[in-house]
């Protein structure tokens, strides 16, 4: 025993020496240094220590900045990064296969494992314990968990449940794979403090993350969200000493019940239920994805009267994504499959949810009868166009009320939803990009209702809860983001991708319903309000020296913004860093990395690094109103074209402008 604790005491600090001349080197930035110190400091085992030792062996220095140069801190989407590293070491590699996913997580402090699950939610408990005691709240905190059916998903959940409870918390857990709208759904439904979603969204099989949403189901948002951090930021190891068993809290599986009072909620999307009567023959393809929108999607299909089909091949819950490039149904590669099972049934429309199920891509059969991926623009317009219609049609909304119903979307998102809204007197507010900010006014509005009144808010009828709105606040007729996410009521606090596809096969039912396709009628949308095309593009620059140049180009559109693009002088700049800037309710915008141009020919451009995927992200933005009134058909097809090409050509320059700064 002696001479094995000898042993590894010289191995330690051989690896020690390594790093420290790596370091001196150059190849070893210091901050990763530092972090595998820490990680180290406080690991549960060796394999830690073993898989470092791997790498800095090998001389894989680029590895080991990428997995250690920070810590995982929360953005847009909470944590998300590599939880299989890319590089497999045969400390994580364990007793899988090579073709098998590892046995254990990726090493390192800026990746999803052990180490920041266990961080995450130690922080996360000890802020809802301060909460509770600064609002003198004796009862235990209750946190709802869902999970997706990614790599390392439901062991990461389990961890967290289990660290939840002997923390003092009462952890609810489904009882398998569920989408985030309806962890958001049950966080209000089970009136608990806080929910957390183990997902990575759309992203690459290699990634996961950790989504935290607060008591009223959005996601976190400040002030909660600063406080979590620098809860987490004091714990430095994923150990930690339980409380005594009769403090402890206890962990609760959740079974269909949810589900059920879930659906219940979205039945109530459907504004029309005659029109789906009315278009039987409306053939859909559902695809979700491998992911969890199979859960909810297909029954409500069943219950609403729909007639579908599912792609088989990705009608079960794979981590490895094996059908698709990306699970994402912004790609018209991940709806392939989906796509040529339509033209097969000579389907009218395509649907397809994302893993986690918060986003929705679509395709719909135009009238020369080809299959046509719409943008997430386009599905977010229509939604908005066809609900406002349809509750003013009803009554619902008429000239004395509509003042009070809102329309919210990002600054990123098509300024087409605006139009709409303003064409009917409806308000339209502009977020930042994230849901959470969607969610956030959708708080603002509920508070905005009497007390007496929004007793028990969670727990009344849609009827009710648009009565009050309407009479004492601000009804949400629609909101949504131009990255495939959309939401038609509050009773969720995050995109809903098995809202989204509800309404939208319901807008394609109105369509066959007046002898249209769903393009054909979106041309009537343009023809009335003016044709709006978007264009978005990212460059990609991977780990700790790509994060450095998103950083430089970033900071070089701030410093020096440019003055002009194809000849089109840039009339405005807003940096979303620097100024303060309020929407039109007069709230202030949280400070954020963005930057808007606009030209003098109303094109506009935003550019702003992804809070999720190492990219930096740029968002092309081009109108044309009719000068007569609408666009007859002809003149339509023109100022498509048009625009189109001007698109093209303008992101060409924006990508040579990209590389030249970086040049400097």
């Amino acid at each position: 025993m002696p001479e094995q604790l000898a042993a590894m005491s010289a191995s330690v600090e051989e690896l020690n020496s390594k790093i420290e001349r790596a370091v001196a080197d150059g190849h070893l930035m210091e901050s990763a240094a530092t972090n595998i110190r820490t990680l180290l400091s406080g690991a549960p085992s060796d394999r830690y220590w073993r898989v470092v030792n791997e790498l800095a062996t090998a001389g894989e220095w680029r590895e080991l900045n990428d997995r250690f140069y920070q810590t995982l801190a929360f953005g847009t989407g909470g944590l998300r990064g590599r939880t299989i590293g890319k590089i497999v070491t045969a400390a994580e590699r364990g007793g899988s296969r090579d073709n098998e996913r590892p046995e254990f997580p990726c090493v390192g402090t800026n990746a999803m494992n052990f180490f920041n699950i266990s961080r995450a939610t130690q922080g996360l408990v000890a802020y809802l314990h301060d909460l509770n005691r600064r609002e003198k709240i004796s009862a235990k905190p209750k946190i709802v968990i869902a999970h997706d059916p990614r790599f390392f998903s439901s062991e990461f959940t389990d961890l967290a449940a289990r660290i939840a409870a002997e923390n003092g918390c009462d952890a609810f857990v489904f009882d398998g794979p569920r989408s985030v709208p309806e962890l958001s759904f049950a966080v209000r439904h089970l009136k608990a403090n806080a929910g957390v979603v183990i997902t990575a969204s759309h992203n690459p099989p290699h990634d996961n993350g950790y989504k935290v949403y607060f008591s009223d189901g959005a996601q976190v948002v400040e002030p909660h969200a600063s406080e979590i951090i620098a809860k987490v930021n004091t714990i430095t190891a994923e150990t930690f000493t339980s409380l005594p068993k009769d403090r402890q809290g206890k962990v609760t599986t959740l079974g269909r019940e949810i589900d059920e009072a879930y659906m219940q909620r979205l039945e109530t999307l459907i504004l029309d239920p005659q029109i789906i009567g009315e278009a039987k023959s409306l053939r859909i393809i559902y695809t979700p994805l491998h992911g969890t929108g199979s859960v909810i999607t297909k029954p409500m299909f069943k219950r609403l009267g729909f007639s579908f089909q599912v792609v088989q091949e990705q009608d079960r819950f794979d981590g490895r994504f094996p059908t698709v490039k990306s699970p994402n149904p912004e790609n018209a590669e991940a709806l392939t499959m989906a796509i040529n099972l339509a033209q097969k049934e000579d389907a009218d429309l395509v649907v397809a949810t994302d893993p986690d199920c918060d986003r929705m891509g679509a395709a719909v059969r135009t009238k020369a009868g080809k299959m046509k991926l719409l943008t997430g623009n386009q599905i977010g317009s229509l939604l908005a166009y066809y609900r406002t219609k349809t509750l003013l049609d009803q009554r619902v909304l008429n000239e004395e009320n509509a003042g009070r119903a809102v329309i919210i979307k990002t600054f990123v998102t098509t300024d087409l939803q605006k139009a709409i809204a303003e064409h009917y007197g409806l308000r339209c507010v502009e977020t930042l990009t994230g849901f959470k900010y969607i969610g956030a006014k959708l708080g603002k509005y509920e508070r905005a209702i009497p007390e007496e009144l929004r007793q028990n808010y969670a727990d009344l009828s849609e009827e009710e809860t648009r009565r009050l709105r309407l009479a004492y606040s601000s009804f949400y007729v629609f909101g949504g983001e131009e990255s495939y996410g959309y939401s038609g009521a509050d009773f969720v606090r995050d995109k809903d991708g098995n809202g989204a596809v509800i309404m939208f096969c319901e807008v394609a039912a109105y369509a066959k319903s007046r002898g249209r396709t769903v393009d054909q009628l979106l041309d009537e949308v343009f023809a009335i309000f003016g044709y709006f095309e978007e264009k978005n593009g990212s460059l990609v620059f991977e780990g700790a020296e790509g994060a450095n140049k998103i950083e430089r180009l970033v900071e070089s559109y701030a410093t020096n913004p440019f003055s002009e693009a194809l000849g089109s002088k840039v009339t405005s700049v807003r940096n979303f860093e620097t100024e303060t800037i309020r929407d039109v309710e007069g709230d202030e915008i949280p400070k954020e990395k963005m930057s808007i141009f606009e030209l003098e020919d109303r094109t506009r451009i935003a550019v702003r690094p992804s809070g999720t995927e190492p990219k930096i992200k740029y968002y092309l933005f081009a109108e044309r109103r009719p000068e007569k009134g609408r666009f007859d058909s002809a003149e339509l097809v023109r100022v498509k074209a048009k625009i189109g090409d001007k698109l093209e050509r303008l992101w060409e320059w924006l990508q040579k402008d990209a590389q030249s700064r970086l040049n400097r």
